[in-house]
């Protein structure tokens, strides 16, 4: 038996997950339970920075018009899709973190003036080169009801976050589902912790990439 592999995440992220979850000769099933939508912001004078922290493509897709007036900034993007995006977006990409924000920053110079384009909902990130923090989006839940969850029963679904972990939680126990018919893999021990108890099997995956997460999936997803 293989079990299909459930992705959570909002879009666009979900389908591109999907593809890879299907490339790697898996089933895929597209259940995000965010939408993310743009916040009201207004650019800062960008010579107060001498650069751009980027830990999401989001932040450029939600961004709108004010992002012209940083364009003369450098970025410092997580990930190869982030810094993509913020090309796309005319921006010149100084560094890419491959795991996450505080090994990116482990190395830079405390005296750098990094101005941070997030999402409301973010990791708290404690660093001297930080000089501002801006919110430019949000991941809003979906309303989902107990047929658009049925699908979840038997799968194995990607955990990308701890506020997800917590959403399928939520919206599990509301649905009257039980935890115990749906496998996880959990992007951290932190969003695993995230998820409670009651799940038929919980794994870890070995880098925070989708990659690591769909080997993980796998093993959990093919039965003997």
């Amino acid at each position: 038996m293989i079990r299909p592999v459930a992705v959570l995440r909002p879009e666009p992220g979900n389908a591109a997950t999907v593809a890879r979850v299907r490339d790697a000769g898996l089933s895929g099933i597209a259940l995000p339970l965010f939408e993310i939508e743009p916040v009201d912001w207004s650019p800062p004078a960008p010579d107060r920075f001498d650069g751009l922290l980027l830990t999401s493509a989001n932040a450029l897709r939600q961004g709108g018009v004010g992002l012209a007036a940083l364009h003369a900034l450098p970025v410092l993007a997580v990930g190869a899709a982030t810094a993509a995006a913020a090309r796309d977006h005319g921006f010149a990409v100084e560094r890419i973190g491959e795991r996450d924000v505080r090994s990116m920053l482990a190395d830079v110079a405390p005296v750098r003036r990094l101005l941070w384009l997030a999402g409301e909902h973010r990791t708290r990130i404690d660093h001297p080169s930080i000089a501002q923090t801006l919110t430019l989006y949000r991941a809003a839940p979906r309303r989902c009801d107990h047929a658009a969850l049925a699908p979840l029963a038997g799968s194995v679904a990607l955990i990308h976050s701890t506020r997800a972990a917590q959403q399928l939680l939520t919206a599990i126990d509301a649905a009257g589902m039980a935890r115990g018919t749906i496998r996880l893999v959990a992007i951290s021990d932190k969003a695993a912790h995230a998820a409670g108890p009651g799940w038929e099997a919980v794994a870890v995956s070995r880098a925070p990439t989708d990659p690591a997460l769909i080997d993980a999936a796998r093993a959990l997803a093919i039965d003997p």
